[in-house]
């Protein structure tokens, strides 16, 4: 049976990238590997993927006029709530596809057209499989991008004997991170030894908690901080959940970015260190 382990984190920047990166490193070509965070996805910099395949995926709708029996009365405008359309203009990438100017226009010139929300892209690592997706302009609906990617993968995994699925996911609580942590078996909570450190973690578990996903929590730069890093493991340990590792701050990781490698990859450092003992916490949970 394939595991499933996503990286989440109740805020942009923490690290997620550079975490799932070094897993990725570490798996020893026994897990496949999808980037969930679809709105701005960067795991294919560091993984540097070879393209296999790739599909469009529909599943968006767009407004489209009838110049021919529109009257131009301007209905549409008047009850469009995203000024994306009047008697004279429609700007695209406004359009919510809310069907509320379809049902209004007495002339019947509006209807609903199909668009391709993203492209999905099967592609092959030098760590193992990956998939990932660039979204189109102006498209929204990530949570349903996220759906699939994570099918894509877990399907690829399955085929090619794989042992465990890992994803980089998306921060925050909004809809594309319930789409990667729904059915999972660990969420991995990367959080900043920063003020709004545990509120951001206390969000974070609260959606793990909804969704009955066995939480743990790595404190990222742990010692530009020390206080806040101690305050965030009281927490953890008042709410029983594990944490698995205190990663240093160290200037090898922004080079290990730039040259497109994982911090495993690097001259022996400390974040290298730090991961494998990680590493093998995951794996342990995980029962690999």
């Amino acid at each position: 049976m394939v595991k499933q382990v996503t990286i989440i984190s109740g805020k942009g920047g923490t690290g997620k990238t550079t975490f799932a990166a070094a897993l990725a490193a570490l798996s020893e070509n026994k897990a496949a590997f999808a980037d969930a965070d679809v709105d701005a996805p960067d795991l294919h910099l560091i993984l540097q993927p070879k393209i296999i395949s790739q599909e469009d995926l529909i599943n968006s709708k767009k407004v489209i006029r009838d110049e021919i029996k529109c009257t131009q009365c301007n209905i549409c405008g008047e009850m469009c709530q995203f000024d994306a359309i009047n008697a004279t203009e429609y700007q695209y990438y406004k359009c919510e596809g809310c069907l509320l100017c379809i049902r209004t226009c007495p002339e019947s010139a509006l209807k609903l057209q199909l668009n391709k929300s993203a492209t999905i892209y099967q592609t092959e690592t030098r760590f193992g499989p990956f998939v990932f997706a660039e979204m189109s302009i102006g498209e929204g609906n990530s949570g349903r991008i996220v759906d699939k990617i994570r099918h894509k993968t877990r399907e690829i995994a399955e085929k090619e004997h794989k042992k465990l699925v890992i994803i980089d996911g998306s921060p925050g609580i909004g809809c594309p991170v319930i789409a990667s942590i729904t059915g999972i078996d660990l969420a991995c909570i990367i959080v900043e030894p920063t003020l709004s450190g545990i509120h951001d973690l206390e969000r974070v578990i609260g959606i793990t908690d909804h969704f009955k996903v066995e939480p743990v929590v790595c404190v990222n730069k742990y010692d530009l901080n020390e206080d806040n890093t101690q305050a965030i493991e009281e927490y953890c340990k008042k709410i029983n959940i594990e944490l698995i590792g205190k990663i240093p701050f160290d200037s090898i990781v922004p080079q290990s970015i730039m040259k497109g490698l994982s911090v495993i990859e690097m001259p022996e450092n400390q974040v290298a260190i730090e991961m494998r003992k990680i590493w093998l916490k995951i794996k342990e949970k995980l029962m690999l």
